[in-house]
């Protein structure tokens, strides 16, 4: 026998300390009353009890110390030794180490959403073992096959881009390498995980599939990155980007062709990382079917525990200890006065709730909701408060106090009880919807069956609502500050539709919340079509920009500056103009047949005063366009935020003979 921890065996050392301070306060208590009664007296004046109940808790107070102390000190028998067994399969996983994957078309970075993955893999797969690859221009193994997930857990931590001296993406030589370290395994199939953005490899890939065919190996391949990429960024100097040998800088994007082709041709699976796929998952359930083994781990010590043989008389010592040395006629006023005192409170809070549900029975809402919610404040049981936050906020919803039961219902979430979460949720998203139809009609929903909104008055309360925005739009001095409160009906809304789902989640048969949900998912797609109805109509107001002849312009007219026959708006050809602005697209009339204003007339709008010059088509003013709204819609004509994000093709470029 042994002890696994004996250094609490230092706390004997105050057991004798507490005996000894008992003897010494006894003595002085003594001397204290000898001081103040005298002998002749102290028998009439003082009643003392015997010393041997107080003498005797001491013991056993002391007896029950030193069964704890020995207890912490964990006394164990040995029972021999066993050897760790698993049934486990190879997962080798190959991380791809090129600068490319530093490109932050993910976030943070391609190598670090990798590193991600490896760590669910490792926690999906716990019983496997698991070994790690890293590639570039060369292949080298970090980590061998084993079941010691920690060891590669920190492998994976430290490796970084610079441990492949060599650059470039030689997917074939991580292929053999990989191949070769699965064979010496000596299993019949194996999975190899490739983590990479597909980028361009070097050699050929037809031999290396059909020898991990043939060898076994199932391809699972990983895309990490975008189609439509990032630049690669240079690690020597900081907010710069690599170059290629032309100058160029160099764009990596994610290529998953060659990815897709080894996980199809190996029988394997192919998935984006990122994309919301259970990469996980469908590795765990691929790898069912691969052979499994008995793995053999560490040898592991057996030891038999005695502390409970020592817990148990220490508790009972202690038993034995307050009942020694307790006064029972002191203990039985005591009981009596904290009764007393507990009990009052609780009685007094339980007829503060029956008050406040009476008040919410008679209609008295707003009394209910305040008398709720002080009682929720008070309240040190979450349950309790969560079913006080219940109450209060459907006293604050009969009130019409929909921001206040909103508030209510969320705290009411807190609950374990199922029905009191279901309730939660559906006053939660009654709330919300009554939130968003105030934005638009400026009261509460109806509840009369025959004044319920039907979708033409839906349609009647969007448009007028539109145009009370436009107007405070072209008002205001920020932009968007019309616009908020229609962004946040939208929100609420969208938010009203997951609570309903949360509601019918835990009461699957209430007919209530399905009506609700449905009701509230028709106004929200009629009020999307409406909007988009209206981004089509003023994309269609706005009129197309109209060239400028531009007089004595070489190659466009004679040599007097006048037009040249045949060309539109030639005197005497007999063609008319073709009408670039007619009036059913862009709300214009159509030009005269000559093309020309009558004499005398005022320049259109769009057109320049004579002696000034040409305006730019974008910057012509466009008709009843405010100042405001032209110079906004200039801004968002030139920015390069709506000119959406990069795609295939918009910017060319020709990759290194390396990769980066």
């Amino acid at each position: 026998m042994h002890l696994a921890a004996p250094a609490w065996l230092v706390l004997l050392v105050l057991l004798p300390l507490l005996g000894i301070g008992a003897l010494l306060v006894a003595r002085v208590r003594r001397k204290q009353w000898g001081a103040f009664v005298a002998p002749r007296l102290r028998q009439m004046l003082l009643r003392r009890a015997s010393p041997l109940p107080r003498w005797l808790a001491l013991a056993f107070l002391v007896a029950a110390c030193a069964a704890l102390i020995v207890a912490l000190a964990r006394p164990q028998g040995e029972a021999g030794t066993t050897t760790e067994k698993s049934i486990g399969r190879n997962v080798l996983i190959a991380l791809d180490l090129s600068r490319s994957m530093r490109v932050k078309d993910v976030k943070p970075d391609r190598l670090a959403q990798a590193k991600v993955v490896i760590y669910e893999l490792m926690e999906a797969l716990p019983n496997e073992r698991i070994g790690l690859l890293g590639f570039a221009g060369s292949a080298h193994l970090f980590a061998p096959l084993t079941i010691d997930h920690g060891a590669v857990r920190e492998t994976v931590e430290q490796c970084d881009e610079t441990w492949v001296p060599l650059g470039g993406s030689n997917l074939t030589a991580a292929l053999r390498l990989a191949i070769a370290t699965l064979k010496q395994t000596g299993q019949k199939n194996n999975a190899l995980i490739i983590l990479s953005d597909g980028e361009k490899h070097e050699g050929s890939l037809a031999p290396i599939i059909e020898e991990a065919k043939k060898s076994g190996v199932y391809i699972f391949a990983i895309g990490v990155g975008t189609e439509d990429g990032a630049y690669v960024p240079n690690p020597d100097f900081p907010n710069s980007n690599m170059v290629d040998r032309k100058g160029k800088i160099v764009l990596s994007r994610l290529q998953p062709e060659v990815l897709r082709k080894l996980a199809s041709e190996t029988t394997g699976r192919y998935a984006l990382a990122g994309s919301g796929t259970d990469i996980p998952a469908m590795v765990r359930l691929a790898a069912k079917d691969l052979d499994s083994f008995e793995m053999r781990g560490r040898e592991r010590r057996i030891a038999i525990e005695f502390y409970q043989w020592l817990v148990l008389p220490a508790i009972l010592f202690l038993i034995v200890a307050v009942i020694a040395g307790t006064r029972w006629r002191g203990v039985t006023v005591a009981a009596l006065l904290t009764a007393a005192m507990v009990g009052v409170p609780l009685e007094t809070r339980a007829g503060e709730a029956a008050a406040a549900a009476g008040e919410l029975a008679k209609g008295a809402n707003p009394p209910a909701r305040d008398a709720f919610h002080q009682l929720a404040e008070r309240s040190k049981s979450t349950e309790r408060a969560a079913r006080y936050r219940l109450g209060e906020g459907t006293a604050a919803y009969r009130a019409k106090d929909f921001s206040g039961a909103r508030e209510a219902f969320s705290g009411a979430l807190l609950s374990h009880d199922s029905s009191v979460v279901a309730s939660a949720h559906f006053g939660l998203a009654n709330s919300l919807f009554q939130l968003g139809w105030h934005t638009l009609a400026a009261a509460a929903y109806p509840t009369d069956p025959a004044s319920l909104a039907d979708l033409s008055r839906f349609d009647a309360l969007v448009q007028t609502h539109l145009a009370q925005l436009l107007k405070a739009e072209t008002t205001a001095d920020d932009p968007s500050a019309g616009l908020a409160p229609l962004e946040a009906l939208i929100v609420n809304w969208a938010d009203a539709v997951t609570h309903y789902d949360s509601a019918i989640a835990h009461d699957p048969n209430n007919n209530d919340l399905r009506h609700n949900r449905s009701t509230t998912l028709t106004y929200l797609k009629r009020l999307r079509e409406l909007l988009e109805k209206e981004r089509e109509q003023t994309q269609q107001a706005i009129p197309e920009p109209q060239p400028v002849p531009q007089p004595g312009n070489p190659g466009e007219s004679g040599e007097d500056g006048e037009p040249k026959p045949g060309e539109s708006g030639a005197a005497g050809d007999g063609e008319k103009p073709k009408d670039s602005g007619a009036q059913g697209d862009a709300g214009t009339p159509p030009k005269d047949p000559g093309g020309e204003p009558p004499a005398g007339a005022p320049p259109k709008a769009g057109e320049p005063k004579a002696g000034e010059p040409a305006a730019e088509p974008g910057e012509a003013p466009q008709p009843d366009e405010t100042p405001a709204e032209r110079a906004r819609r200039i801004l968002g004509e030139n920015a390069d935020l709506e000119k959406g994000p990069l795609r295939s093709g918009r910017i060319e470029f020709n990759n290194p003979e390396k990769d980066w």
